[in-house]
């Protein structure tokens, strides 16, 4: 594993937003040693059966920052999400931030461009983020060192961002009883998705780990926070030192029986945009279906 710059003595505040519709928790980090603060993994609501785009769960995280006086910084997806829309630009809009995502964003765009049937006016080079991230590349909130690390597998682009004591692990990782994500999407793979995982695990045990989804399994309250220990002892599909072959029959067999997110099509067009819904020849917004390419 690349040497990466861990500060575990810095423990930055981490505020959650969960989003009851989409079982995603957006975040706000905030560097303990100046006004300056990211947000993570945002949403916008979508009424899908109408065609309806609002604002009230990024509404409420530009409150928040507005109220407590702090300055935006970045806006971090952690990957191309299949689940939820980005509220990425609209939060710009209001806030300011550069919007940063992995670098393999541009393999992502590449596959569903062609899905979607993308003209060439749609560019694939990632030019729709201000910052394309690369494996151990470093950045600053505030007076606060953040880092990127490459954990691939649940798609091609994931990255796990890492701020002082705290690690944003998107879908690389749920909850230990909720085990890991899928794997199967276009560009998606088991045996990389473990090795991501093992890199995360690499991690001080101390180290806080905050989840993009949670399902509350078994019927418990929803919950977003673990450790890298409490992952490495308990965590249903990797933990115990579950090996590599048997984490990768088990996923694959589980993936086979799992449906399309119910938010995919949507999600896909908007987030390999950077959270900017496309537009027909005459300027409207406008999502496409395709059919039988999922």
């Amino acid at each position: 594993m690349p040497h990466y710059p861990i500060e575990m003595d810095t423990k930055p505040a981490v505020h959650s937003f969960f989003d009851e519709a989409t079982n995603t928790i957006s975040y706000i980090v905030k560097d303990p040693a100046s006004d300056s603060c990211a947000i993570i993994d945002s949403v916008m609501d979508i009424d899908y059966a109408a065609g309806r785009i609002t604002s009230d769960h990024a509404d409420g995280m530009i409150d928040f920052v507005r109220q407590n006086g702090w300055r935006l910084e970045w806006i971090i997806e952690t990957h191309v999400h299949a689940d939820h829309l980005s509220a990425a630009p609209y939060i710009q809009q209001e806030l300011g931030g550069k919007i940063g995502i992995g670098h393999e964003i541009m393999a992502v765009q590449e596959t569903f461009g062609k899905v979607f049937n993308e003209d060439t006016e749609f560019q694939r080079d990632g030019s729709q983020f201000d910052r394309l991230f690369q494996d151990g590349d470093t950045y600053q909130i505030g007076e606060l060192a953040a880092f990127a690390m490459f954990t691939p597998g649940h798609t091609p682009a994931c990255m796990t961002h890492v701020m002082g004591d705290a690690a944003f692990v998107g879908d690389t990782l749920f909850m230990p009883d909720g085990g890991s994500a899928r794997a199967d999407f276009p560009g998606g793979d088991a045996g990389t998705l473990y090795d991501s995982i093992q890199k995360v695990l690499s991690l001080p045990d101390e180290m806080r780990l905050f989840m993009c989804h949670d399902y509350g399994p078994g019927g418990r309250d929803v919950q977003w926070e673990t450790t890298v220990a409490e992952e490495k002892a308990h965590n249903i599909h990797v933990g115990g030192g579950k090996s590599k072959k048997e984490f990768v029959k088990f996923r694959t067999e589980r993936d086979a029986t799992l449906a399309m997110p119910r938010l995919i099509i949507p999600s896909l067009q908007v987030n390999m945009r950077a959270g900017e819904v496309p537009s027909d020849k005459d300027g409207n917004p406008m999502l496409k279906v395709p059919i039988g390419r999922l």
